[in-house]
């Protein structure tokens, strides 16, 4: 399992960003970076969280997005007046969305995924889980459940007035905000989570005084290093000197 798993990964990591954008979100870069570095883990799929102003037939549903025109959509908080210019390009039905934060990670073990699954709820996302495949695949989703959707126009023509579209986009860039205080606690917990499964290395000043101790321990043990009668009751001479410095 342990080699298929970095099969696994490797085809992944080697694989074209499938997204419209093509390329990971810039505000959570530094997050996809510290997973694909260990071992234990490769992310999937990922966004950072978005503001999307869709035009569609209606009743369109996330699996037709693909056949709807993106009038308008952005990473980070938004204003009015980019809502109000989107709209203006509707000829079907608007519709506003807020999408937070995503994150789908394959883990090695399922201690791994709990680990995740854990860093995820601890950092405010309370709609992760974990997942088993049939072919063994571990996966868990961090994601969150403070979303947005509102129709906006039908036909074409706006439903609301700049008033109503002016709360929307604040309440829209609250929820950024959010989101990307939510991504900034989760990278903070990951790096503590990741960092007390693993043994610290000793400092430079660690091993040396280590190494000096194991060779004293090491010089009392052996026969004829000592003065006296040889029970080692008398330390060195250099050993009494370390004691006085």
């Amino acid at each position: 399992m342990e080699e298929t798993f970095i099969r696994w990964k490797k085809q992944s990591l080697k694989k074209l960003d499938q997204s419209k954008k093509g390329s990971v979100d810039e505000d959570i870069g530094h997050v996809v970076s510290l997973l694909n570095s260990q071992d234990e883990f490769f992310t999937t799929s990922s966004c950072s969280g978005r503001i999307l102003l869709l035009d569609g037939p209606p009743g369109s549903s996330d699996v037709q997005k693909q056949n709807c025109l993106w009038l308008f959509v952005s990473h980070r908080v938004c204003s009015c007046e980019d809502l109000m210019s989107g709209l203006s390009r509707s000829s079907r039905d608007a519709v506003l969305k807020f999408e937070p934060f995503v994150l789908h990670v394959q883990c090695r073990r399922l201690e791994d995924a709990q680990l995740m699954h854990n860093v995820a709820v601890g950092s405010g996302f309370r709609n992760s889980g974990i997942s088993v495949g049939k072919t063994g695949k571990i996966v868990t989703a961090v994601r969150s459940t403070h979303g947005l959707e509102v129709p906006l126009s039908h036909d074409g023509k706006l439903l609301v007035g700049q008033d109503y579209v002016h709360f929307l986009t604040e309440a829209a860039n609250q929820k950024m905000e959010e989101n990307l205080r939510r991504i900034h606690r989760f990278y903070q917990n990951l790096q503590a989570a990741l960092s007390s499964e693993k043994p610290r290395p000793l400092s430079p000043e660690t091993r040396n005084e280590t190494s000096v101790y194991k060779r004293r321990r090491r010089r009392r043990r052996e026969p004829g290093r000592y003065h006296g009668d040889g029970d080692g009751s008398l330390w060195e001479l250099e050993d009494c000197l370390h004691l006085l410095t």
